[in-house]
């Protein structure tokens, strides 16, 4: 066995060692990956990284809770507060003084949030099946956020990310599982958004009128047959975020980096590396 790619480089935030993928040289790219049970930041990114990194310096943490970063028993509530204090922490303790950002669905809230909070860290963004909005739970995101482990529950939610359910590999299946089951992995999963789970979707959201406020230039990404977070939610942003463009994925689920790969960076690197 050789070593796991899903984990990184370390480094102490807070007292949270957070594990965290970092590749290539230039300017700072911050990935944030999604909330799906077993999700690392390389199993959410590892299809682009290496693209990314021809052109940006690029950092991809497991967010504190996820991943091979510590879940601290002493964080009684995982709330955007936690995790916007964790992301600025992480790119200070890495003297990361601004960087673009690409966030995937949970991570697109994220990244809303430290833009509203914290604007000088934040250029340009990318939002990918971004949550950030308040919107009624789907039932596609109320099985991601309520797995259970085992073989058959982690193969259904795959193919619930997944427009083509024919990408969803044994591979990808029996990884993610595995993932799900590491000692410790369930139950820190358990505690990031317990029941009721609308109110836990609803507490990711930032409030419209500080979203309207942004100057950033913002790409909106989004797969049209989405049933975790709606592509109606995308077209809300567009409408919301002044200087932002909106691209809709046919023929794609949830996993736009994934389904779409190549188009995917078509459209999101001429947009960062432009002036």
């Amino acid at each position: 066995m050789g070593e796991n790619p899903e984990i990184g480089k370390s480094v102490n935030v807070g007292g949270i060692n957070t594990n965290y993928i970092e590749a290539g040289n230039g300017y700072p790219i911050v990935l944030i990956h999604g909330s799906g049970p077993g999700v690392t930041a390389f199993a959410n990114w590892r299809g682009v990284i290496p693209d990314l990194a021809k052109s940006f310096h690029v950092f991809a943490p497991d967010m504190v809770g996820f991943g091979y970063t510590d879940c601290p028993e002493d964080i009684e509530d995982f709330t955007l507060d936690v995790w916007v204090d964790h992301i600025s922490g992480f790119m200070e303790a890495l003297s990361i003084e601004r960087a673009h950002f690409i966030g995937n669905s949970y991570g697109g809230a994220l990244t809303l949030a430290l833009a509203v909070r914290r604007p000088d860290l934040v250029d340009k963004f990318v939002l990918m099946g971004a949550a950030g909005l308040d919107f009624e739970m789907t039932k596609g995101l109320e099985a991601v956020w309520g797995y259970e482990p085992s073989p058959q529950n982690m193969r259904k939610l795959m193919e619930t990310f997944a427009f083509n359910a024919s990408l969803v590999t044994d591979e990808i299946v029996e990884s993610r599982y595995q993932a799900s089951i590491r000692p410790g992995a369930q139950e820190a999963f358990s505690r990031l958004f317990p029941p009721p789970r609308q109110e836990k979707l609803s507490a990711l959201a930032t409030p419209e009128a500080k979203l309207h406020t942004l100057e950033n230039k913002c790409l909106i990404v989004h797969g049209r047959e989405d049933v975790i977070v709606p592509v109606e939610v995308s077209y809300r942003f567009s409408s919301l975020l002044k200087n932002s463009e909106l691209h809709v994925f046919g023929g794609c689920g949830h996993w736009t980096q994934i389904e779409k790969r190549d188009r995917f960076l078509d459209v999101v690197m001429p947009f960062l590396v432009s002036v």
